[in-house]
């Protein structure tokens, strides 16, 4: 007879995926994992597999929720410049609230703790950059068919820039500098888009 699972499996990877977005993989044990998602290390087992692949579902769960926010915020303006102002902003302002916890991007955190040495998880992460970049493409594409970008602009080249961008950003925004430092790298980054 097949047992019922007597917890709400999405419920407990949104609480996995919390926990290794905060902690990381390395950082976060069974213990930790178990606690947070309100389950036994059996039944842990038995929805996800082990730790590793539990990781992996929950970097799943953040890219298609990631992506589809980025494509929203990117539609969300007739101006594809001020789109992308706006991402971009949105994104040094919610580091810089006193309540954000500085976990920065799960994806790119995890590029840096797991994808130097794990196959697996630098083909998941390249995967998601590449997404990104076909986001970005698009947008710019719209703004090129609209007229509001330069026609000779190569949309795919710039989009994989502020792919590079975004990444470096995040990443430095991990260490908290300056206010002056990030506003003047967005500047610089947005003044691409022409």
């Amino acid at each position: 007879m097949v047992r019922i699972r007597e917890f709400d499996e999405e419920k407990a990877l949104d609480a996995a995926m919390q926990l290794f977005w905060e902690k990381g993989y390395e950082s976060a044990s069974l213990s930790d994992l178990t606690a947070r998602m309100g389950i036994q290390k059996p039944s842990l087992y038995a929805a996800f597999g082990d730790k590793k692949r539990l990781f992996e579902a929950a970097l799943r769960k953040y890219t298609q929720a990631h992506a589809s926010t980025v494509r929203s915020k990117l539609h969300g303006h007739s101006s594809v410049k001020e789109a992308f102002r706006s991402y971009f902003e949105d994104l040094v302002n919610a580091e810089y609230e006193e309540k954000s916890p500085n976990r920065g991007c799960f994806c790119i955190n995890t590029i840096v703790e797991l994808a130097p040495h794990d196959e697996k998880f630098e083909i998941l992460t390249r995967e998601h950059q590449m997404f990104l970049t076909v986001l970005f493409q698009e947008a710019l594409e719209r703004g090129i068919q609209t007229g509001e970008l330069d026609s000779g602009l190569h949309a795919k080249a710039l989009a994989q820039a502020l792919v590079v961008s975004l990444i470096g950003l995040t990443v430095l925004m991990k260490s908290r500098p300056e206010r002056s430092v990030v506003n003047n790298a967005v500047s610089v980054i947005l003044s691409l888009i022409h």
